[in-house]
């Protein structure tokens, strides 16, 4: 029988010249796996380099907002430069933000925050605003303080319980861009602390930023069953 040939029971024979071609195959398999795992890595820095951020934050001892990690995940597996952080360093994050849009490095600027992390979206805005650095949209989830919007933001949505810890937020003299207050307090088992963590809430979320920073006009959103209504200011 030929050294190429198979041997009883249909069996590969075990010689030398076998042995080598299994471990060529062998090594031209490893070597597509890490050609791939290379493309995949691409993929992922090429998407880290997108020119737009989208900043999460947080609120109160930086615990019950984790709803804002899961649409972060969501973003970013979308191509989307999503980071999340605690409400209290929003000023550094306006100096990073301001720095990135003067050099060139970013040029969609996107806020979302829940609870104090809500409250402190509106004050970035306002001073990315002074800066002159325009925020592309702006998203509060129930805001626990009243607040004045303020600054270049062109559009700013702000979901929060009527009657419970949320507050809408008024539209300041210098705030030209729409603002949006939608009132959730009859979605069923949503509240204060869990209103980041609502699925639906937060596909309206990710559309909004997706229109905001990819520009789809089929991202547009729908009410979601047992909304309240929307308030424009």
């Amino acid at each position: 029988m030929g050294s190429y040939g198979t041997g009883l029971n249909g069996e590969l024979p075990c010689g030398p010249q076998s042995r080598l071609r299994i471990l060529q195959a062998a090594a031209l398999t490893l070597l597509l796996l890490g050609l791939s795992s290379v493309v995949s890595l691409a993929q992922v820095t090429s998407a880290s380099k997108s020119r737009d951020h989208v900043y999460l934050l947080r609120g109160a001892f930086n615990v019950f907002s984790l709803g804002l990690d899961d649409i972060a995940d969501s973003l970013r597996v979308q191509g989307i430069n999503a980071t999340v952080h605690n409400y209290l360093v929003w000023e550094t994050l306006a100096d990073e933000a301001t720095a990135d849009y003067k050099s060139g490095r970013v040029r969609t600027i996107v806020l979302v925050g829940h609870s104090s992390g809500a409250v402190a979206v509106t004050s970035m805005a306002a001073r990315l605003g002074e800066r002159g650095v325009p925020v592309k949209l702006a998203i509060g989830l129930d805001p626990t303080s009243p607040m004045t919007a303020s600054g270049h933001v062109d559009r700013y949505v702000n979901y929060y319980v009527a009657n419970g810890y949320g507050f809408a937020v008024e539209k300041g003299p210098q705030f030209a861009g729409v603002l949006q207050n939608i009132d959730v307090e009859k979605m069923p088992d949503v509240g204060h602390f869990n209103i980041e963590k609502n699925h639906d809430l937060q596909q309206k979320v990710i559309k909004e930023i997706r229109t905001a920073t990819l520009g789809s006009r089929t991202t547009q959103t729908s009410t979601p069953r047992g909304a309240g209504t929307a308030v424009e200011r």
